[in-house]
């Protein structure tokens, strides 16, 4: 894994795969909104995610007066957010007992917590702004395969009720034993199944949606606008683009995997890894009106997410499941470092092809006389040694901030992240803060020492009930 963290992540690739959501493109996707870069700026974003448009928009709320530039190497949202599953998830109870144990109940309670608000969060704003994004809320639910992931959920869920309370909404779990994950879920040969509040929608249409808010409050947008290098100046931070340079007061990294490219410092330490993506048409016995829920299918050293499109949505039905990392080569490990979403791995792109069937068993059916696959694509996510996020002011640099490494959970983690990050900005009471946004989400120089090792949270520790003994469970 060291060689592979030490892989400088470079530019953005030309050309990238095409997800699911981004066919057709937005007519944003390559929005300039003046033909000529300006000279200087109050703040410059760089990155179109659901970050970045998040901290247009909040920038642009909260000071108007503010000029604020978002600069995009390829089109808008076409980094992580527009390739992912369209998953708002959070499976909190996954990581709660690492989370207690590295951290104290309070903390990790807190994170539960801020999931939870900020899956609704994303909702919520979709809702009020008339967002057209196939926002769905209802429940998902994690069939599990492995003796001992299943004891370790119904270990955490236990723990997570005992520290936040049964009526916190947060922490409402319901287990299916063998026959119920079968008949209720369609997913033969489970240990048992868990089932909790979840959503889905188009990550792509959202963030097009919080872009076009941004640009109605006076965002500048520049798409195409690679960033090839920062500098700190004397009048702020100088940023060298493809089109000419740039002086900013206020520079906001929302780079997530490819953050290293522009502050080397971070190298190593926010690693990318490439996911792999699919859309399938159901088989010909899966439910008409399409599946109830969304699914996680989760087994010893990995599993995969999936959703069901809504109906009303584009392609009604379809079936989007990601994962299969652990299916590659050396169980993925030449995934990690490596930021070409042009092309994919044929080996986890096949996994995922027959999974679905694997799992659904009987109640799949054929394929669709279409075939079963209608899309595949690649994506890049950036993650950390302790599995958090880096979110606040860089350390030791005046004026430049970051929001990024969101462990491929960003749709349960990034639009509130950027809400805190505007208030740290605008010198707001940092204690006030607190009360809501997990402190091991703030970038630290002691955080920035920690080399990643390796994708926490996927495994059951062997040792799960010693480790969390001294916590009082």
């Amino acid at each position: 894994m060291e060689q592979r963290a030490a892989i400088p992540p470079g530019f953005p690739r030309s050309n990238p795969t095409v997800s699911y959501w981004q066919d057709p493109p937005s007519p944003l996707a390559m929005h300039r909104t003046t033909a000529f870069l300006p000279t200087s700026v109050s703040v410059l974003i760089i990155g179109s995610g659901i970050t970045g448009s998040s901290l247009a928009y909040n920038l642009l709320s909260q000071q108007s007066t503010a000029s604020v530039l978002l600069l995009e190497a390829r089109t808008a949202c076409s980094g992580a957010t527009g390739r992912n599953g369209g998953h708002t998830k959070c499976a909190s109870y996954r990581s709660f007992l690492a989370n207690v144990d590295a951290l104290g109940e309070a903390e990790a309670a807190k994170i539960v917590k801020y999931e939870y608000a900020c899956m609704k969060a994303v909702h919520a704003f979709a809702r009020e702004h008339g967002i057209e994004c196939d926002s769905w809320e209802g429940d998902t639910v994690d069939i599990i395969y492995d003796e001992d992931q299943w004891k370790q959920a119904k270990f955490a869920i236990k723990k997570i009720q005992k520290v936040l309370g049964t009526l916190d909404p947060a922490s409402v779990y319901h287990f299916w034993d063998t026959n119920e994950a079968e008949t209720k879920f369609l997913s033969p040969g489970a240990f048992g199944a868990v089932s909790y509040e979840a959503g889905s929608l188009s990550p792509y249409k959202f963030v097009v949606g919080v872009l076009r808010l941004a640009l109605e409050k006076g965002l500048n947008l520049q798409t195409g606008t690679p960033v090839l290098s920062i500098r700190a100046g004397e009048k702020g931070w100088v940023v060298e683009t493809s089109r000419g340079l740039i002086t900013a007061e206020k520079v906001i990294l929302a780079t997530n995997g490819y953050t290293a490219h522009l502050y080397p410092a971070l190298q190593g330490v926010i690693v990318p890894l490439r996911g792999h993506m699919t859309a399938q048409r159901p088989g010909t016995r899966m439910p008409r009106e399409g599946l109830a829920t969304t699914y996680s299918f989760i087994y010893a050293d990995g599993y995969e997410y999936m959703i069901p499109r809504p109906q009303g949505s584009t392609f009604a039905g379809d079936i989007m499941i990601g994962g299969g990392l652990t299916k590659a080569s050396q169980n993925g490990l030449y995934e990690f470092g490596t930021t070409d979403d042009t092309i994919q791995d044929p080996i986890i792109v096949n996994y995922l092809e027959k999974c679905t069937q694997t799992y659904f068993g009987y109640n799949w059916g054929d394929d669709h006389a279409a075939g079963r696959v209608r899309k595949a694509w690649t994506g890049i996510m950036g993650y950390s040694a302790d599995g958090f996020p880096f979110v606040g002011p860089v350390p030791d640099e005046g004026n430049l901030f970051i929001a990024a490494s969101f462990q491929g959970h960003g749709m349960v983690l990034c639009f509130l992240a950027a809400n805190a990050l505007v208030q740290m900005m605008a010198g707001e009471n940092l204690i006030e803060i607190d009360r809501w946004f997990p402190k091991a989400f703030v970038i630290t120089r002691e955080r920035m020492k920690h080399k990643f090792q390796g994708r926490l949270h996927t495994t059951t520790p062997k040792d799960l009930e010693v480790k969390s003994q001294p916590q009082g469970t």
